[in-house]
């Protein structure tokens, strides 16, 4: 009887501890969320580095992620949605830039505040934009450039 206890025990054990992993990782990677958020609207020229769940950072602060990425066939720019912490008020005067975190780190979309009184509310969308620099298209620039010599 005491073998069929401690294997209850072990097996209640292990359990305890799944459940107590499945909440730091849910919790540390932000997948419960349950902070308000609000949406907005930005296009890009080109949105190459950035995918959903691509961080959204004001001052390196991360403030929220993008949402949807999506292609809009009229003008044939990069439509994205962000989602911004409900607590973070940006002008409406904004600009977003892709930028890089070095050389060989990853992409997310930096905000520069604005200096509007006005700040965005849930829907609008920020016009001043600008896509990620392609490092191989500039170094493709100064190859050639150095040929025409």
């Amino acid at each position: 009887m005491s073998e069929n206890t401690t294997e209850v025990a072990v097996g209640g054990l292990v359990l305890a501890l799944a459940i107590g992993f499945a909440l730091f990782v849910f919790q540390s990677t932000g997948l419960s969320s349950s902070s308000a958020s609000y949406a907005i609207n930005a296009s890009f020229r080109s949105a190459e580095g950035i995918t959903v769940g691509t961080d959204v950072r004001l001052a390196g602060v991360k403030v929220g992620s993008v949402s949807a990425l999506d292609l809009d066939s009229n003008t044939y720019q990069a439509v994205s949605v962000l989602e911004l912490k409900d607590d973070i008020r940006i002008p409406e005067d904004s600009a977003l830039v892709i930028s890089s975190e070095g050389l060989l780190g990853g992409n997310f979309v930096e905000i520069i505040p604005g200096a509007s009184f006005d700040y965005l509310a849930s829907g609008d969308e920020i016009v001043d934009t600008q896509g990620s620099v392609s490092l191989i298209s500039l170094l493709m620039k100064f190859v050639s450039s150095g040929q025409d010599r």
